[in-house]
């Protein structure tokens, strides 16, 4: 297991898309200043997505110029060549792009097959290329899909490769809907791995049913060390009824710390960040070591 672990903070993005209640450009240029001063410099900050498709994204373009000039790197996610255009324009240096390891959930998601959806990316990353702007992977689906129920570990292969094939330095294996538990997080690490250099792959857990922390623990046991987590367990997924919001970035770092694993995180200046944007938002966080911390200060 690594000493060292990078976490990915998605809760700009990947959070407060999925939230029911729209947050102002102004009070998430604040977020990100929040996260970045208690000590998280990777930092997804928006979509460059339609405002029809999700308007909760709305002003990302802003956002990220507002914080482009923070110490630490800051990514924004893109469909496609238009939203890459506008992330260019603003001076992004690293992208995302997104698969899914189901077809189902392609479908529903982005109204594509996964090949078509991989072809729509060729493009992007071609251009991104030859512009000195890194990419970002996501495979969503890698542990369980909402309309194709279990997903082989081949599948998530397949795609992780071509999206690392085709120049992602770095492929986010998402559990999209938190159904994974341990030994079943392990044998997909493992697979992607055999394709896919280890370093070069992040676990993207959701934590639906209570087993992000167990799956992240797994993870790290096989050599992953990169780790998307979103303040205050932020998020959820529209398409997977239920689905809660990412890790909580807060029980992260409270399991790292406590495993002798420095993050740089100040778990009081996260808290006040969390509690900042959850009252925004209109309710508490769900992170547990948050929730805890609140209550000790009650």
């Amino acid at each position: 297991m690594s000493d060292q672990v990078r976490i990915v903070e998605v809760g700009p993005r990947d959070g407060l898309q999925n939230e029911k209640t729209p947050v102002s450009v102004e009070d998430r240029i604040a977020f990100v200043k929040a996260l970045v001063g208690a000590g998280l410099h990777t930092v997804e900050v928006g979509s460059f997505v339609s405002p029809k498709a999700i308007p909760k994204m709305m002003g990302s373009d802003q956002v990220f110029l507002g914080v482009r000039d923070l110490p630490g790197e800051f990514h924004v996610l893109v469909p496609n060549e238009k939203g890459y255009e506008g992330a260019k324009a603003v001076g992004a240096k690293v992208i995302a792009v997104f698969a899914s390891a189901s077809e189902g959930f392609s479908r529903a998601n982005i109204n594509c097959s996964v090949a078509e959806s991989i072809e729509r990316f060729k493009p992007v990353i071609e251009r991104a290329k030859a512009d000195g702007i890194r990419v970002r992977g996501y495979v969503s689906c890698v542990l369980g899909c909402p309309y194709d129920g279990e997903v082989a570990p081949q599948a998530v292969v397949e795609v992780s490769k071509a999206l690392y094939d085709l120049g992602c330095y770095e492929v986010s294996l998402g559990d999209t809907i938190g159904v994974g538990t341990p030994s079943k997080a392990r044998q997909m690490l493992r697979a992607v791995a055999g394709s896919v250099p280890m370093p070069n792959l992040a676990m993207h857990f959701h934590d639906t049913y209570g087993q992000a922390l167990a799956n992240l623990y797994a993870g790290m046991e096989e050599g992953c060390h990169v780790i998307d987590t979103a303040a205050g367990g932020l998020g959820g997924c529209p398409y997977a009824p239920g689905a809660t919001g990412n890790v909580g970035t807060e029980d992260v770092v409270f399991m790292l710390e406590g495993m002798g694993i420095a993050t740089g995180v100040d778990m009081s200046k996260l808290l006040v960040a969390t509690n900042t944007i959850s009252a925004l938002i209109g309710r508490p966080p769900v992170s547990r070591v948050a929730s805890a911390l609140n209550a000790k200060t009650r």
